[in-house]
């Protein structure tokens, strides 16, 4: 204690007013929430200024995000990595940020740019559902695989894991906080954590991996676009005094806040119509979560918007710095809590599902995605591949390291895409439904339906380009 190290009086009244500094440091902030917050809004602002930093734009250019770097940098710097600095109690709460941050990056998607149509853009959209489909009934299909054949017989695992590939990878942390109810109810107890480490693992594996196929893309020729330095906003460059502007910002604030709340209502009022209903729609309803009904009320605010002729309110450039902070910050804080002991201790299982969920992906997006999307495939595969492998934020991060102009139309045709996936997969009513399915019909089964599922998928993918 610093009192022990001074005599006089006044010396001990400082010694004393820094012994309950420390204290009040260590102990109040450094479990509460109020830590995690400060550290959170400094991680934003640092993310926000590194990124327009002459190496950060250097980086992005070769396809490394800003965002990888500073999640590594946390996991060295987190409760497991090899400089423990942050405390566990940081890390607990950080562990919980992806859904409400994912949920804020969903209210964003449609808000900050016209709403594309026309017929032109049917096709594209019908066939970016076909990829987004057949990836996330395929993950069911491997999962299931990996676990009948290999993880029951030599390591007696729960057939609930066969759910995993889809919660953890396609669903991402959002999905996996929300089953984890679901799974301990269905007697698999350890669900939450295991898909919550394979939402880590996915989201890391989707950048880095995806961020190595954006350098390879660079190289071959895939990419319709090139890097540019002049993504300054030029769009709003314009002198407005500092009441402006900060009027300005709450507005654009509010209209994903407004977004969210409509999920909310949405998500409330299904759950309050479920009580009238059975026990395995409620069961449903329940575990349902709140960032597709948020993508609904994103689509729903523009729409007002442009229907009374506000539009002019809606700042694109905030909008999208919105939600490239809230994706960085996903993928930051996502990483730097990565539980490192879980992973240890089931590294086997987490493994062969990772490894299984990671070649589906890339063999769908590199041998199918070429076939079905065509114009601009690659643009919209590594952003399918980024969505199916660690969730919605992980794809947009890798469109904006693939298409930095905004040239391609793989940003309007995923996000009505994702109107049509979202309420399904990715955290949807089939990821609520598969565990009831397993546990009723046995994995098995539903491996079989998947497969069925999977196979006309890729036969009508094929016969629809002749």
């Amino acid at each position: 204690m610093v009192s022990a190290i001074v005599s006089t009086p006044i010396n001990h009244l400082i010694a004393i007013a820094l012994d309950k500094a420390i204290q009040f440091i260590q102990v109040p902030l450094g479990k509460s929430i109020f830590l995690a917050l400060i550290l959170l809004a400094l991680l934003a602002l640092l993310l926000s200024l590194g990124r327009r930093l002459e190496l950060a734009v250097r980086l992005e250019r070769l396809g490394i995000p800003t965002a990888l770097i500073a999640g590594l940098v946390g996991l060295t710097l987190g409760p497991y990595g090899p400089l423990p600095i942050l405390p566990q109690s940081v890390a607990d709460i950080w562990v919980q940020l992806p859904t409400p941050l994912l949920t804020l990056v969903f209210a964003t998607l449609l808000l900050g740019r016209p709403l594309p149509n026309g017929p032109g853009l049917l096709k594209p959209v019908l066939s970016q559902s076909l990829l987004g489909f057949l990836i996330g009934f395929g993950q069911y299909v491997v999962g299931g695989m990996v676990v009948i054949f290999f993880l029951i017989p030599f390591y007696g695992v729960d057939p609930l894991m066969g759910c995993l590939i889809e919660v953890g990878f396609e669903g991402g942390h959002g999905a996996a906080a929300v089953m984890g109810k679901s799974f301990d109810e269905l007697g698999f107890s350890g669900g939450q954590d295991l898909g919550l480490a394979m939402a880590t693992v996915g989201l890391l594996a989707s950048t880095v991996l995806g961020s190595g196929l954006i350098v390879i893309a660079r190289f071959k020729g895939w990419v319709a676009s090139e890097f540019s330095d002049e993504e300054v906003n030029n769009k709003e460059n314009k002198s407005t005094a500092l009441s402006e502007r900060i009027k300005q910002l709450i507005l654009n604030l509010s209209f994903p806040g407004i977004a969210i709340l409509i999920g909310l209502a949405l998500l409330n009022t299904l759950k309050f119509l479920s009580s009238y209903f059975g026990d395995t729609y409620q069961q449903v309803i329940n575990a349902f979560p709140v960032f597709p009904l948020a993508l609904l009320g994103s689509l729903l605010v523009r729409l007002f918007l442009e229907r009374f002729n506000k539009i002019a309110q809606v700042s694109e450039i905030l909008q999208r710095e919105v939600g490239t902070i809230s994706t960085d910050l996903l993928i930051t804080t996502a990483i730097a809590s990565l539980d490192l002991p879980l992973l240890r201790e089931n590294w086997i299982p987490i493994t062969a599902l990772s490894v299984a969920g990671l070649t589906w992906n890339l063999i769908v997006m590199l041998l199918l995605g070429k076939v079905i999307l065509k114009n601009e495939w690659f643009e919209r595969s590594i952003t399918e591949f980024g969505n199916a492998t660690g969730v919605a934020a992980s794809g947009l991060l890798l469109l904006r390291l693939a298409d930095p102009r905004n040239s391609t139309i793989a940003l309007p045709v995923f996000s009505i895409k994702q109107l049509l996936l979202q309420p399904l997969l990715s955290g949807g009513l089939i990821t609520v439904l598969a565990p009831i399915a397993i546990k009723h019909f046995g994995l098995i089964s539903w491996t079989e339906i998947t497969g069925i599922i999977t196979i006309i998928f890729i036969i009508f993918s094929i016969y629809s380009q002749k």
